[in-house]
């Protein structure tokens, strides 16, 4: 099945509609490098050259099925495990939270962690698990209920999960090392990984229009090849900056009636920016990065983009 359209290539009044990027002014602070498993709001922070790259851990089986074994004793940092035991076989982890979205994983490669992001904060969460038996059916294997506080709600847009897939050997983790090495600010490591998405990666019009449900961003790989479409160019835009402690989120929906991707960052003065600005040190305006690669015609598409309700959220990853 191919989503409707395609994958966030919209154009409208001849411009192309692609991935908001975020870029904003955020407070900076003192910041903490390497690989951590768990973290608090002490260590939420930007410091210019180093990363944080926070690793999902599996420990236990909480929940024990003949094919997969659950880990929920990390839901305090925004996230639980899985580890598939059998080769050649796919389950379906379907998760609701307290604000009764329904996300579904699929779960192929056995012995991997898989780490699933709890992004409607605290509250109830219910997790089902399906074997698949066939084709596009589907066997109940399990069903759990897990009460989630989190120690921060910053901590599931810090850590990685399939959507948003980077380890501390991630060439893009390298590279937001690189760019953010002499921003002084958050704003500047913004910019400077904003400049670099717009100069280095151009938008694969094909790509987008065979795309098929089921797709999963390689950020390395949209690095080697220079070319992506929203999905690809909203992914490695979060992870380089979640590795530099700055919570965003990979937002999935609609551009009107077409499937889009975009951005949003956590601003620690205003709180979470939920619209496509950049602050240029003067003024805010409205800007995509796909857009300003592609060379689209700016105003017509910052008029569209002042319009919020031609957005509409499904999925926060």
């Amino acid at each position: 099945m191919k989503w409707k359209g395609s994958l966030c290539l919209c154009r409208k009044a001849g411009c192309l509609i692609a991935v908001l990027l975020i870029v904003s002014l955020i407070c900076s602070g003192c910041g903490q490098g390497g690989k951590m498993q768990n973290t608090s709001t002490d260590t939420i922070s930007y410091k210019a050259g180093k990363v944080t790259v926070l690793e999902p851990v599996f420990e236990k089986a909480d929940v024990s099925t003949d094919l997969l074994d659950v880990d929920l004793s990390h839901s305090d940092q925004g996230y639980f495990t899985c580890l598939l035991k059998e080769e050649g076989t796919k389950v379906n982890i379907q998760i609701t939270g307290p604000d009764d979205v329904t996300y579904k994983y699929f779960v192929e490669t056995a012995n991997e962690i898989t780490a699933f992001p709890l992004t409607a904060g605290d509250g109830s969460y219910i997790i089902i698990g399906y074997e698949n038996i066939g084709d596009d059916q589907y066997a109940a294997l399990f069903h759990t209920v897990l009460d989630v506080e989190l120690d921060s709600e910053f901590l599931p847009f810090l850590y990685p999960n399939q959507y948003v897939n980077f380890t501390e050997d991630s060439n893009a983790v390298a590279l937001a090392a690189e760019l953010s090495e002499d921003a002084g600010t958050d704003l500047d490591a913004l910019n400077n990984i904003y400049e670099y998405v717009i100069s280095h990666i151009t938008y694969d019009d094909e790509k987008a229009a065979t795309v098929e449900t089921g797709y999963l961003p390689d950020i390395d790989d949209t690095l080697a090849t220079g070319t992506g479409i929203c999905f690809d160019y909203a992914s490695l835009t979060v992870a380089m900056l979640r590795s530099l402690s700055i919570p965003s989120r990979l937002e999935i929906g609609y551009v009107n009636d077409v499937r889009h991707a975009w951005v949003d960052v956590y601003i620690e003065s205003k709180g979470w920016v939920e619209n496509a600005v950049q602050f240029s040190g003067e003024e805010w305006s409205l800007l995509d990065p796909t857009l300003a690669s592609s060379g689209s015609d700016e105003d017509a598409v910052r008029e569209y983009m002042n319009d919020s309700d031609n957005y509409t959220v499904l999925y926060v990853r």
